[in-house]
């Protein structure tokens, strides 16, 4: 949906240099998902002190802008649910499935040669807040797909969805709404040990974004990096991974990069046949010119193989200091075919 047209729009606050876009979206290791990063709180404090910016909706405009492109997402996560008649993947001779979501680290393991994983983000929900406001934001139906080209090499193509955010300043009691689609990620994935990701795994993981989303939800210029997952398996389900990942991330203002580094450390515990859970930490420092910092997040997560070829999976990730986004839950389907 465009923004409303000259006046109180959000477009025009970003017009007159009144409200700096979002930073959007940087590869940072969580699986499945290619997190948005929300420069809430600093358009929090801008907006206080500019009660001129404001946009209003009514109801029935609400109801549009929320409910068609979830219905999109059911309609996605119904395909990737439903069996297709011709496909019998199960006894094979396949690899143990192995999905990169959920989670904030990446996995070590790569898609069979010749076969599609395909992997949605059913809802995505963060928040943040601070003294002088709070941010919400809800993506939906962020996507990865992953494609084996060899028995050691795969391919990845990422879809950062479709967001929805509002903005709330305390002092100065404005609600600013926005939203729009994201970027896009162009990845490869090559086992250098173990590519089922059993025993001690190493992989390499370089990756391109591509700024191809609206202004309030892309980076706003390309951004690389390269990711090295670790995997170590201890038998009786229990595993640990790492991900060291080093970015060419791009600046808070759109324009440049800059760099980027951290990590995520994991254990993964198999509570039954079906069901794992993994614990997680992650911390990346950020060299960004307009002003340095380290994001630290813890991250819980579930995940249910329904089939051989089926998992659904439920996270939840908390800020572990003030640069971080306090809270994020999220949901998703992966299915190989």
């Amino acid at each position: 949906m465009p923004y409303p047209k000259h006046g109180d729009s959000m477009a025009a606050c970003y017009a007159a240099g009144e409200v700096r876009p979002l930073s959007g979206m940087r590869l940072d290791g969580h699986t499945g998902i290619w997190a948005w990063r929300l420069n809430a709180l600093r358009n929090v404090s801008l907006m206080s002190g500019r009660a001129g910016c404001r946009e209003s909706r009514d109801l029935q405009s609400n109801m549009d802008y929320f409910m068609r492109p979830a219905s999109l997402s059911r309609l996605f996560v119904l395909a990737l649910i439903i069996p297709p008649h011709s496909t019998a993947l199960a006894g094979d001779g396949l690899r143990d499935f192995c999905a990169d979501r959920p989670g904030l680290g990446t996995p070590t393991c790569i898609v069979d040669r010749g076969h599609v994983v395909i992997e949605a983000g059913v809802a995505d929900w963060t928040h943040v807040r601070d003294g002088s406001g709070r941010s919400d934001s809800v993506v939906l139906g962020n996507t990865l797909i992953r494609y084996g080209l060899t028995d050691t090499l795969e391919v990845h193509v990422g879809w950062d969805g479709q967001g929805f955010g509002r903005v709330r300043a305390r002092e100065a009691g404005l609600s600013e709404r926005f939203d729009g689609g994201g970027d896009m990620t162009f990845a490869f994935r090559q086992s250098l040990r173990n590519p089922d990701g059993s025993g001690f795994s190493v992989a390499v993981m370089p990756y391109v974004i591509a700024a191809t989303g609206s202004e309030a939800f892309s980076a706003g210029d390309w951004g690389s990096g390269l990711l090295v997952p670790l995997s170590l398996e201890f038998g009786n389900g229990l595993s640990l991974g790492l991900t060291p990942h080093i970015d060419a991330a791009v600046d808070g203002d759109g324009d440049g990069r800059h760099l980027a580094y951290g990590s995520v450390v994991g254990l993964s515990v198999g509570l039954t046949d079906d069901i794992s859970l993994a614990l997680e930490v992650s911390f990346t420092r950020d060299e960004d010119p307009d002003g340095h910092g380290t994001e630290a997040l813890a991250g819980l997560a579930f995940a249910w193989m329904v089939t051989d070829n089926l998992q659904l999976d439920l996270g939840a990730v908390a800020g572990l200091n003030s640069e971080s986004p306090d809270a994020e839950v999220y949901a998703g389907i992966a299915r190989r075919f």
